[in-house]
């Protein structure tokens, strides 16, 4: 039109080059020093604070403080892909000895974990107890997200040493598994410290109703949807064509109604995975499943670790040395510790054993819960959990994503 500049710039255009710049950089930089697998996780972080400190005008995400839905809808899907990807890498339930590790994990390193950090959220964070509980359950999953480099094989390739298989079907399960402490938090924070007006709710339906429905749920819904695919009809079936869509449409149809029936949908999708795997186990539909999962997991990851770079100077804001102190003894010293001793007496060896413990990769399932968390409540010291839970990530990327290469190569000899 008449008037307007011939090169005036747009915003949006200006965030998708910036974007397209630093997956690029991210994924190309790395190959220039190591010949390792590059750890563009950390680097999408820091390029993405980079831009928005230095690129005039580039709009900056939405706030997770104050606009949260976004946040947690971007991080809901995600992980519900990954999930359900994590599941279907499992090549052989058995033999049930192999999941000891597992069941070690959640059942003891993931509860004592949060206890742990709830405790020094009080200490030394100065937050509520509600608050705390809650910051303890954010941080508690570990990542099927960002923690691909330390997780078995894909379909059909076996390869599944027992410390990747423990970290796999770790990450698999305890993001679902998180929710009934994120519940707690929130309850406590709405209601008070007071158990005995809600604690037998929660236990019986928070805890042993929700987990129950979405582990029946996503098994059975994987079968459904392994009958759809590769037996109704046998004679022209689904699996042949090999579209993905029609298996994530089912996942979604798996989480959005376990979700209906108050079950928790991570757990669904999960356990949808490892229900699927079992039907046509040799079919190479669950390859390129899992390949067309993993490049959708791979792009919204991508998205949002660079609007967690963004945002992070602005979250900066609010950072002090007890922050800090918090983020660096969950990733340095707790998860290794408590996960170390909760594999005593566990099959693994030695060295298996010390990278089970020191890989609980924190990621995009922490931002998930707390952004849900931020929408469903009114939350005191909100910019004291969101900097915590952003520090951790960005602490558990760099460590884990600049060290796993080694490790890998390590435990693989």
């Amino acid at each position: 039109m008449e008037g307007e500049p011939f090169f005036a710039f747009s915003s949006y255009h200006l965030t998708l080059a910036v974007v397209g710049c630093v997956v690029i950089l991210a994924r190309w930089f790395p190959r220039l020093v190591s010949s390792r697998e590059p750890a563009a996780a950390p680097l999408m972080i820091l390029l993405g604070a980079l831009a928005a400190l230095t690129i005039p005008g580039l709009p900056l995400p939405p706030d997770p403080r104050t606009a949260s839905l976004l946040w947690e809808l971007v991080a809901e899907i995600t992980v519900i892909v990954a999930l359900f990807a994590a599941g279907m890498r499992v090549d052989s339930l058995g033999p049930m000895r192999k999941w000891g590790p597992t069941a070690r994990l959640l059942l003891f390193a993931m509860p004592l974990t949060i206890a742990t950090v709830a405790f020094l959220g009080v200490v030394l964070g100065g937050l509520t107890i509600g608050g705390a509980i809650l910051l303890a359950a954010v941080l508690a999953p570990t990542d099927p997200v960002l923690a691909a480099d330390v997780q078995i094989a894909p379909p059909q390739e076996g390869q599944e040493h027992p410390a990747r298989f423990a970290l796999t079907t770790e990450a698999a399960l305890n993001d679902g598994l998180a929710f009934p402490f994120v519940y707690l938090g929130l309850i406590i924070i709405a209601q008070g410290l007071a158990p005995g007006d809600w604690g037998l709710r929660w236990l019986l339906v928070d805890v042993i109703y929700r987990i129950s429905v979405g582990a029946a749920m996503g098994w059975a819904g994987g079968w459904l949807l392994g009958q759809i695919l590769f037996n109704l009809p046998k004679e022209t079936r689904l699996a042949d064509t090999g579209s993905g869509v029609i298996a994530i449409a089912g996942v979604f149809l798996c989480y959005g109604s376990t979700e209906l029936a108050e079950g928790y949908g991570f757990i669904a999708v999960a356990a949808m995975g490892l229900s699927l795997r079992r039907i046509e186990s040799e079919h190479n539909y669950h390859r390129h499943l899992h390949d067309f999962s993993e490049s959708i997991e791979h792009a919204l990851t991508a998205l949002l670790l660079i609007a967690l770079g963004a945002v992070l100077p602005v979250l900066a804001a609010d950072l002090t040395l007890s922050h800090a102190v918090l983020a660096v003894l969950l990733i340095v010293v707790l998860r290794p510790l408590i996960g170390w001793v909760s594999l005593t007496g566990s099959r693994l060896a030695l060295s298996d054993r010390a990278v089970v413990a020191v890989y609980g990769v924190r990621g995009i399932g922490s931002i998930y819960y707390l952004a849900y968390a931020t929408s469903h409540a009114e939350l005191a010291h909100l910019g004291d959990l969101w900097i915590i839970t952003a520090l951790t990530i960005f602490l558990s990327t760099i460590l884990h994503g600049f060290s796993v290469g080694w490790s890998m190569d390590r435990i693989g000899r």
